[in-house]
């Protein structure tokens, strides 16, 4: 049967401002695929990230680009030949995957081998800012079992310190986002180890990360920017203990998947990442996740409003997906 695609892009206001060590953002800016069957429709999300050079435009042109082989049944197999790993090719394979289920193929979760779909505990982001800033963001959800802390400065050590003070009980993980140096490096990892962080992702930007093989490692370094794909994987051994996995970076739940099972296969930690994006976005994540050392899945909490059928949060706890919202 013919398939029918629409693609639209949509715009949800954050309850504040999110900031990283590249800027600062005051709303997601998604693409949502609908793949349409019959009677039957399957969605996905997208989150272009500007980091990859992706925009709403150039990502929906990526799309527009398949959409003969996608509406004449291409399957979720030949889409990784089609588009390249992405944005645009994870709003297109998590629509497939959807559809699928909706139309008789079974859940998602059994067809990934998950027997139940369990709910799993997820960092809460608190953003760059001054370290007393920081520390009474920290404070004020210390209730959090973990919290992921945006760094990424000269000197951030204050800030880990502030952070790390405030929620004394909390699991902190550390995401510098590609800001530290060869120079501060040192310094700093030595500090997230004096204050008991689990563990700290992408110090160094992407390519140029080689010193990590040659200094030691007393928190162990998740690598996020510095892989996207399994291609490449077996070339962070040594430099990376863990690998952060998102959607968005594989292009899509199939990627993830080879992704997943190759890392464990070479003894990677795994973190199940997102980009900030509504609870579509997360749904597939969430049941990627479901075996992860690491869960950083908060892009809804940091919404002022999600979709008309969201996952459901209570506290730092996130439930898998509704068949009505995805899977």
């Amino acid at each position: 049967m013919k398939r029918d695609l629409f693609v639209r892009a949509e715009r949800f206001p954050l309850a504040a401002a999110f900031t990283i060590s590249r800027g600062t953002k005051t709303e997601a800016a998604v693409l949502t695929c609908t793949i349409r069957d019959g009677a039957n429709a399957g969605h996905g999300e997208c989150v272009p990230y500007a980091r990859y050079g992706e925009t709403l435009e150039n990502v929906t042109e990526q799309i527009e680009a398949a959409r003969s082989a996608i509406e004449n049944g291409a399957s979720r197999e030949e889409i990784l030949s089609i588009m390249k790993p992405g944005a645009a090719r994870n709003a297109v394979d998590c629509a497939l995957w959807d559809l699928e289920a909706k139309s008789g193929a079974g859940p998602v979760t059994e067809r990934i081998g998950v027997a139940t779909a369990k709910p799993l505990i997820t960092a809460y982001t608190i953003s760059l800012g001054e370290p007393e800033q920081m520390g009474a963001a920290a404070r004020e959800n210390a209730h959090r079992p973990v919290l992921k802390v945006k760094v990424g400065t000269e000197d951030d050590v204050s800030r880990i310190a502030a952070v790390a003070e405030a929620a004394s009980n909390a699991r902190i993980i550390l995401d510098a986002n590609e800001g530290w140096t060869e120079d501060n490096i040192r310094k700093h990892l030595l500090a997230a180890a004096r204050y008991r962080v689990a563990v700290v992702e992408q110090p160094l930007p992407a390519g140029r990360d080689e010193i990590l093989r040659n200094i030691p490692h007393p928190v162990p370094v998740c690598a996020d920017e510095s892989v996207h794909t399994v291609e490449g994987l077996e070339q962070l051994l040594g430099l990376y203990d863990a690998i952060n996995i998102k959607l968005d970076k594989t292009g899509g739940l199939t990627g993830a998947l080879t992704l997943h099972q190759r890392a464990r296969e070479l003894g990677f930690g795994i973190m199940v990442g997102c980009m900030v994006g509504t609870s579509l976005a997360m749904a597939p994540a969430v049941l990627l996740a479901q075996d992860a050392d690491f869960v950083d899945l908060d892009g809804p909490l940091l919404l002022a409003k999600d979709r008309e059928e969201p996952l459901t949060y209570e506290g730092s706890l996130v439930y898998p997906p509704s068949p009505a919202l995805w899977g």
